[in-house]
C-alpha cells in the first residue's frame, strides 16, 4: 500500500464544504475546529479530518451486511408500519455516509421459501413506500443512478440459500430483486457446509446446480459463513467471482466463522472481495479488542492478496448489537453454538455508531493508505465485483 496524500491545513471552510457535499447536510454544517479537523455531527464530541470527510463524502460507500435493523421487534414494526421510518430515521441514514446497504439476514428451516418469498415482498413494499428516499440496487447502472439521485440504496440478498428447492427458484427469486445468496448458513443445508457444524464437508451436486443458475443469472455467490470446505469449493466451480462479503481473518482469529488464508486467497483469485466486520470476537480472541485491531484484518487481506480484494461488511446495523433490549440481545445469543464465543460485548467502540465510516477512513488514513486505496476498500471494490458478476 502507498502512502496517501497529505491535505493541506490551510485548505480553506467553502473548499471543504465543496468537495464534500456528498456526505450529506450534516457535513454542511460541520464546524471547524483546528488545523483541518471539525466536529462533523452536532452532539458528538469526535473530531474528523477534512481527508476523512472528503474521502467518505466522495465514495459511493457500500456495507456489503447490514440490515436496517437488527432489533426484530423494530423489524416487524417497520414492515407492519413503514410510516413509522421518520424523516429523523432516515436523516440518520443520510450522515452515516453509506450509500449502499446489503441487508441480508439468516434464515432456514422447513419454512424458508416462505419465509424468503415473504421477507423479499415485505422489503420491495418497504423500498416502494420510501421511494423518493431509497433505491433498490439490483444492476450495474444502479451505481451511477444512485449517486446522481441522492437516494439510500437497498441491496436485497439473503445469508442462506435454503430456500432454493430447484434451480428454477433461483430465477424465480432473481426476478423479485435478489441480487446476493449465501449459500449456506451456519448449519448444513442440501448445498453444502456451514462454518459451525460438527464435519467440514464440501459442495452437494444439487450446490453445483445451484451455483450455476446462479453464475448464469447474474447473482452473487458469498460464502461468508460457509465450512472451509464448501467455501474452497465455491471457488473452484464458480465461473465468476465468489464474495465473502463479512467475515474475517483466522491468521489473527481462531474463530470458525474467519476464513483462512488459503481461503481469501482463492477468493482474490476468482476476482472476489472481502468485506471486514466489526464483531468483537470475530476481531480478537480476548481483551482489549479494539478498532485498531479491526484495522489489523483490512491490514492483513491488503497485504496477502492486494488492496483491490478488501471491503467493509459490518454485520450490524447503525446502532450495534450491544444496544439491543436486553431480552433481544439474550435470544440473539441463543440461537448461536457455543463456539461463537459470545463475550460482554458483541460490538466494537468506534465501530459501534452511525458515524463508523468515518472512523474506519480515519484508521485507514492511520495506517498510510492512499486517498485511493480507501476508496477501493469503501465501495470501490465491492461496486467492481458486483458489477462484473451482474454483467449477464
Amino acid at each position: 500500500m502507498s502512502k496517501g496524500k497529505v491535505v493541506s491545513l490551510s485548505m480553506n471552510r467553502r473548499k471543504l464544504i465543496k468537495s464534500s457535499a456528498a456526505a450529506g447536510a450534516a457535513v454542511l454544517a460541520a464546524p471547524f475546529l483546528s488545523k483541518g479537523r471539525y466536529l462533523l455531527f452536532a452532539g458528538a464530541p469526535v473530531e474528523y479530518s477534512s481527508r476523512a470527510i472528503e474521502l467518505v463524502g466522495r465514495s459511493t460507500v457500500i456495507d456489503m451486511l447490514s440490515p436496517f435493523v437488527i432489533s426484530p421487534s423494530r423489524h416487524t414494526q417497520l414492515f407492519a408500519h413503514p410510516e413509522t421510518f421518520t424523516p429523523a430515521d432516515l436523516e440518520q441514514f443520510r450522515s452515516s455516509g453509506i450509500r449502499v446497504f446489503h441487508i441480508a439476514i439468516g434464515n432456514g428451516g422447513p419454512d424458508a421459501y416462505t419465509d424468503s418469498l415473504q421477507f423479499f415482498g415485505l422489503w420491495n413494499g418497504f423500498i416502494a413506500h420510501h421511494g423518493q428516499s431509497l433505491m433498490r440496487i439490483d444492476n450495474p447502472a444502479s451505481f451511477d443512478d444512485l449517486k446522481k439521485s441522492g437516494k439510500i440504496g437497498v441491496l436485497l440478498g439473503l445469508q442462506n440459500s435454503e430456500h432454493f428447492r430447484s434451480p428454477d427458484d433461483v430465477d424465480f427469486f432473481f426476478s423479485l430483486g435478489q441480487r446476493v445468496s449465501q449459500l449456506t448458513y451456519n448449519s448444513r443445508n442440501l448445498i453444502g457446509n456451514g462454518s459451525t457444524e460438527r464435519r467440514d464437508d464440501g459442495i452437494s451436486d444439487f450446490g453445483i446446480a445451484i451455483a450455476a443458475r446462479m453464475n448464469k443469472l447474474g447473482m452473487a455467490i458469498d460464502v461468508s459463513h460457509c465450512g472451509d470446505r464448501t467455501t474452497l469449493d465455491s471457488f473452484e466451480i464458480s465461473k465468476k467471482p465468489v464474495l465473502i462479503t463479512h467475515a474475517n481473518c483466522r491468521a489473527l482469529v481462531p474463530h470458525p466463522r474467519c476464513k483462512t488464508d488459503e481461503s481469501i486467497k482463492k477468493m482474490a483469485a476468482t476476482g472476489g472481495v472481502m468485506g471486514i466486520t466489526g464483531v468483537r470476537m470475530f476481531v480478537k480472541a480476548d481483551e482489549p479488542t479494539t478498532i485498531e485491531h479491526a484495522l489489523d484484518h483490512f491490514d492483513h487481506v491488503a497485504k496477502l492478496v492486494g488492496v483491490e480484494h478488501v471491503g467493509v461488511g459490518s454485520d450490524s446495523d447503525l446502532q450495534g448489537y450491544d444496544r439491543l433490549p436486553p431480552k433481544e440481545n439474550e435470544q440473539l445469543r441463543a440461537g448461536y453454538k457455543g463456539s461463537y464465543a459470545f463475550r460482554e460485548k458483541i460490538d466494537i467502540e468506534g465501530l459501534n455508531h452511525p458515524k463508523r465510516m468515518f472512523d474506519l477512513a480515519e484508521g485507514l488514513i492511520r495506517r498510510k493508505y492512499s486517498d485511493s486505496d480507501i476508496e477501493l476498500i469503501l465501495g470501490g471494490n465491492f461496486k467492481r465485483a458486483l458489477t462484473a458478476i451482474w454483467t449477464v
